[in-house]
């Protein structure tokens, strides 16, 4: 097992009092906590916490073959793992009705872009895939799991008037202006394993109890905990922590523990 060390970062939209096992951060501004590899070690896959008291920017990550039109190593796909939320807390994902470029970047000026994307309701338990070009937003007063690739490439389409860099032909450019497909989100059942989640760069699983057959014997396997102690190689990590397992014969689930599981 290798367990990741985590890295809080501020952001204006983060909180100053966080949930355990994090509250030990009281008094700084955190939004973000990330679990990146090894140190000189890039990881594929980037695992992180968000926590937020404001509303995030509207914003795209470019594709793949995009990205490296643009010179940049690689897009980013992403999916989120809601694990709090207030009540009415919204996400916003997609838009109502499909757009023109010229009529997504009239309402990314203008700020109408906040009325004519799709708001979903935001409970604990739901997964929600973010595949590139997807216009999205998170609201205020969520908790979550974040599962994307391994690059920090984000185009800023609006922001309420914050006093923050935009993107408007970048992130027009790569967006896909259309509805949520309803596909992409899902309620996940605690007291199941299961297979969450095929996206084109990894595969999301949850797992419970002590079948982990759908799991590869052989990948490097990153292991999020959301309830109890898992055991990864003979050694505990809890809810709040990361660890990479090399096999799914590492991974003990004795304790009634049950955590997300990704892997590319």
């Amino acid at each position: 097992m290798t367990r990741l060390t985590p890295i809080a970062v501020e952001k204006p939209w983060g909180r100053t009092s966080l949930p355990a096992p994090f509250d030990r951060m009281r008094g700084r501004r955190i939004g973000e906590i990330w679990f990146p590899g090894p140190e000189g070690q890039r990881l594929p896959l980037l695992i992180k916490y968000l926590f937020t008291s404001e509303k995030l920017s509207v914003q795209v990550h470019p594709s793949d073959a995009q990205a490296i039109a643009l010179g940049l190593p690689a897009g980013k796909e992403e999916c989120w793992y809601i694990l709090d939320a207030k009540p009415g807390a919204r996400l916003g994902i997609g838009v109502r009705t499909r757009l023109s470029k010229a009529r997504l970047r009239e309402a990314a000026l203008s700020g109408e872009i906040e009325t004519l994307m799709q708001w979903h309701l935001a409970e604990p338990g739901m997964l929600f895939h973010i595949p590139p070009g997807t216009i999205h937003a998170i609201g205020a007063d969520i908790s979550l799991i974040e599962i994307q690739q391994n690059i920090d490439v984000t185009y800023r389409l609006y922001d309420y008037g914050r006093p923050r860099e935009l993107h408007l032909a970048e992130g027009v450019d790569v967006a896909d202006p259309s509805p949520y497909p309803p596909s992409r989100q899902t309620s996940v059942d605690p007291s199941r394993s299961a297979i969450l989640l095929h996206a084109e760069h990894f595969t999301l699983a949850h797992i419970t109890g002590d079948d982990m057959s759908f799991i590869p014997r052989h990948a490097c396997l990153y292991i999020a905990p959301i309830e109890g102690r898992i055991r990864i190689g003979g050694k505990a990590i809890s809810a709040g922590e990361c660890a990479l397992a090399a096999s799914n014969a590492e991974i003990d689930l004795r304790d009634c523990a049950r955590a997300l599981v990704a892997w590319s």
